[in-house]
């Protein structure tokens, strides 16, 4: 494992050996000699510049060099390994490892998998498995600012529900808390969203990116502003699907084939969380074989045995009798 990583290395970062030649790669007749005779006229300290000598790196401080830097390497790969992280995928993933010191990385973690933070080994690996970032950050002036922020700012409530928050969206770890953890934080809670301990997966998201445009969204649709962030602020779950792979598709076949109005999901903004495919569809195609028609929560939200339950109880009602 050792060798293939070194060898792997070799092959795959060829400019840690172009930028530290070692002794056996180095000749002389690579450095031309250049003859030098002295100028005693009045113009030899202007022309003298020309002919210094080029800058020799010496072949004993490369070859150092060159071995520190590989005994780094392979020290951080024996480390990770033993914790079970798999280093080639990783500085694949995230090439600052390579030059990250091993005491940073041991601090990052010796921080999180003891307490208080007190992650498990399984739950780091998948941490860092996401968030690779997290190993070459700085740990007292990027990580530990992170985890305040969402303990005393955020309101996180306790080290449990951090860890939670943690493995639903370790890429939190990667945010700077100035330049978005709390831009988003601010966002969120200008609109109404005054529980953000609750939706901490959220904060990693961009507000002029992801969270304005789905906002944008729906007042597109004909929504007042003030309607469209009602539906964010009742659930706030809605920002993170997808407008052109949930938004688009379940509209269009809520208006089309369903033949409702729009403005349904204003009060029911949890239409876009279930499946097409396998709730929505066959929920309103068992309510259209039977004449019947639900409103949205009451076909969507019941589970399947008392959905057909109803539909036996109903029979052809309309939906008008029903409510």
């Amino acid at each position: 494992m050792q060798q293939e990583a070194l060898s792997f290395l070799s092959s795959s970062f060829p400019s840690l050996h172009h930028n530290f030649p070692t002794l056996s790669r180095l000749r002389f007749h690579n450095f031309p000699a250049l003859s030098f005779k002295p100028n005693t006229s009045s113009s030899s300290s202007s022309s003298s510049s020309l002919f210094k000598s080029p800058d020799i790196p010496s072949l004993s401080s490369t070859t150092t060099t060159t071995e520190t830097l590989e005994s780094s390497i392979h020290e951080k790969l024996i480390y990770l390994d033993s914790l079970g992280i798999d280093f080639l995928t990783l500085i694949n993933r995230h090439p600052p490892l390579l030059s990250t010191a091993l005491s940073a990385v041991e601090s990052v973690v010796d921080y999180m998998t003891t307490p208080p933070i007190n992650f498990t080994l399984q739950d780091f690996r998948r941490l860092v498995s996401m968030c690779p970032e997290l190993l070459t950050s700085p740990l007292t002036s990027h990580t530990i600012p992170v985890i305040t922020f969402l303990l005393r700012e955020v309101g996180v409530d306790s080290i449990f529900d951090l860890r939670q928050a943690l493995r639903r969206r370790p890429r939190l770890l990667a945010c700077s808390v100035d330049h978005q953890l709390r831009p988003t934080l601010y966002f969120l809670q200008r609109i109404g969203i005054l529980d953000p301990h609750k939706h901490t997966y959220l904060l990693s998201c961009s507000v002029e990116h992801k969270l304005v445009p789905r906002i944008d969204f729906f007042e597109k649709l004909g929504f007042s502003r003030r309607s469209a962030t009602a539906m964010f602020k009742r659930f706030p779950q809605l920002f993170n699907y997808s407008i052109a792979e949930n938004y688009e598709p379940k509209l269009n076949y809520l208006m089309v084939e369903m033949e409702r109005d729009v403005r349904e999901v204003l009060e029911f903004p949890q239409y876009f969380s279930f499946s097409l495919e396998n709730r929505i569809k066959p929920r309103h195609e068992a309510c259209a074989a039977k004449g019947v028609r639900f409103p949205l929560p009451v076909m969507l939200k019941t589970n399947e045995a008392g959905f057909r339950d109803t539909l036996e109880e109903l029979g052809t009602l309309e939906a008008s009798t029903f409510l």
